[in-house]
């Protein structure tokens, strides 16, 4: 059965919507079924999504077509190696409630893919082991890779009391 039909099948309408293009899989899901699509993905025999090889973000601020959507969407990218097949898995949020599950109880190398989403675009993972920043300093504030983010702000240099 292919990969998205298995979802769709499973899942119903808890998966918004699903492209194919060129053996290029992509679901979108709802928040509530992401942690729940996530782990059939990993456990199904047919799927095995066993490693997650990338989890990141988009900002989809003033985006030609999407200007009343969600702002941001969180994109997992999965890879069975038993069968040498991929999946996107992508679950939108809004500005304003960006909170995502973790995914750390399934793939343990999400937790600093999480920490960077977080740390670039605000975007909070629910029931994260360790939500610190991971490319900036604690101080700094904001969150740089968001669209509306201003270029030129000038963010003060916090070093070692001396």
């Amino acid at each position: 059965m292919a990969i998205l039909a298995h979802l769709r099948e499973r899942f119903g309408e808890r998966i918004v919507e699903t492209h194919d293009r060129r053996g290029d899989h992509t679901a979108v899901v709802t928040r509530e079924a992401l942690l729940d699509v996530l782990r059939h993905c990993r456990d199904d025999a047919s799927l095995r999504f066993d490693l997650l090889m990338d989890l990141t973000a988009v900002d989809y601020l003033k985006f030609p077509g999407r200007e009343d959507g969600p702002r941001f969407e969180v994109v997992y990218h999965l890879y069975s190696v038993p069968h040498n097949h991929r999946l996107r898995v992508k679950v939108r949020v809004e500005e304003d409630d960006a909170v995502v599950p973790t995914a750390v109880p399934l793939w343990p190398i999400a937790n600093w893919m999480e920490r960077e989403v977080w740390d670039m675009f605000g975007v909070r993972f629910a029931g994260h082991p360790d939500p610190r920043r991971l490319l900036m300093y604690e101080e700094f504030v904001g969150h740089p890779l968001r669209k509306d983010y201003p270029i030129n702000r000038r963010q003060p240099l916090i070093g070692p009391k001396v």
